[in-house]
């Protein structure tokens, strides 16, 4: 009961924790009584494991000899904050019991060692499948080195993005524009590629649910045409810019709007986009939402760099316009994508889709 109610408080941390995992943490006393708990915070602030220990120190009430409930194992290094471990350690506890081993390399059973070597009695196994879940594009990126690639696309019933002169707004209804914007929320950067820039102009921030933080925004730019006066340019934004060709000037230019532009080059004169994501993993990208055109879809989808779909399918027909992804042709039947469907829900008068490449999360 405890580790579910963990669970639930690391869902808390959805939108504001990246890079750092998402993580909950429930203090219980010898008396059965719950005395602290907590999620973690903003990159830089405090862990679960801190915000309970402080909850308790709040209320004026002990923490030796408690029980602490934690989605991961607590953290044995210094980064951004010093150590859980001896902080649950100073305060007293007892026993942890942990969902899963972090997998940073930097703490993956260092903390238990820790702990048991101050000591305290650990239990590991309680709650891993829901916490790894929770955490996939963390794991991902710390075994991997890459980010978790989820796909977004908004379509007709009969798989249209949009017209064949490009319009697509708006294909779904409200709710489900709402949903997109709660899956932007969560993820660490959005990726789209210059067509979807020239085309649309997008801003690709999130502004129809509440969120403490935008996620950082990553284009696919082989040439360097972003415009200068783009929406993409927003105040204090991370805007990373990947490019094939070498520019300088154009280079400068982006870079003294505040952009990060980053050359490399692959085959055909395109962004190396395996590069980019093993790039992007170094720059703390755990969870990569993808809101792009056909095409760049279509590149993602025949390189099999895409991991996960969340596809939003409007009750209407358009016949012919563009598709979800351009690649093949395909030979055979048997060379098509398999995907896995993990849910399917009604948003509104919308179907959404959330289907899985087989396999992609054993790692």
């Amino acid at each position: 009961m405890e580790i579910t109610q963990a669970l639930a408080l690391a869902r808390n941390a959805m939108r504001i924790s990246s890079p750092n995992p998402r993580v909950g943490a429930i203090l219980v006393a010898p008396s059965g009584q719950v005395i602290g708990q907590g999620y973690t915070q903003q990159a830089g602030g405090p862990h679960a494991e801190i915000v309970a220990l402080r909850d308790a120190a709040r209320q004026g009430l002990d923490t030796r000899g408690a029980t602490a409930y934690v989605t991961l194992e607590p953290c044995s290094h210094h980064g951004r904050t010093g150590p859980c471990c001896d902080a649950l350690i100073a305060a007293g506890i007892k026993k942890v019991v942990a969902s899963i081993a972090d997998p940073n390399p930097r703490v993956s059973g260092q903390g238990f060692e820790r702990l048991r070597a101050a000591g305290v009695e650990v239990e590991v196994g309680s709650g891993a499948a829901e916490s790894r879940e929770l955490n996939i594009g963390f794991f991902s990126r710390m075994i991997r080195k890459t980010p978790w690639v989820r796909m977004k696309i908004a379509a007709s019933l009969d798989g249209k993005t949009a017209l064949l002169d490009g319009t697509s707004q708006w294909i779904t209804s409200e709710a489900a524009r709402a949903d997109g914007h709660a899956w932007r929320a969560r993820s660490c950067a959005v990726l789209t590629g210059i067509g979807t820039v020239l085309e649309d102009n997008p801003r690709l921030d999130v502004r129809l649910v509440e969120s403490p933080r935008q996620p950082h925004l990553v284009v696919v730019d082989s040439r360097l045409e972003t415009p200068l006066d783009a929406q993409l340019f927003l105040p204090g934004r991370t805007l990373y810019i990947y490019a094939a060709h070498q520019n300088d000037a154009r280079k400068a230019a982006l870079e003294a709007r505040g952009a990060t532009v980053i050359h490399l080059p692959g085959p055909g004169g395109k962004v190396d986009l395996a590069a980019m994501l093993q790039d992007l993993a170094r720059r703390e990208v755990n969870e990569l939402h993808v809101e792009a055109g056909h095409k760049l879809n279509g590149s993602l989808v025949r390189e099999g760099l895409v991991d996960e779909f969340v596809v939003y399918l409007a009750p209407k027909l358009i016949g012919q316009g563009r598709d979800m992804a351009s690649f093949g042709p395909l030979a055979h039947l048997g060379d098509a994508v398999p995907l896995e469907f993990r849910s399917t829900d009604l948003l509104g008068p919308d179907l959404r889709i959330v289907a899985r490449i087989p396999g992609r999360d054993a790692f």
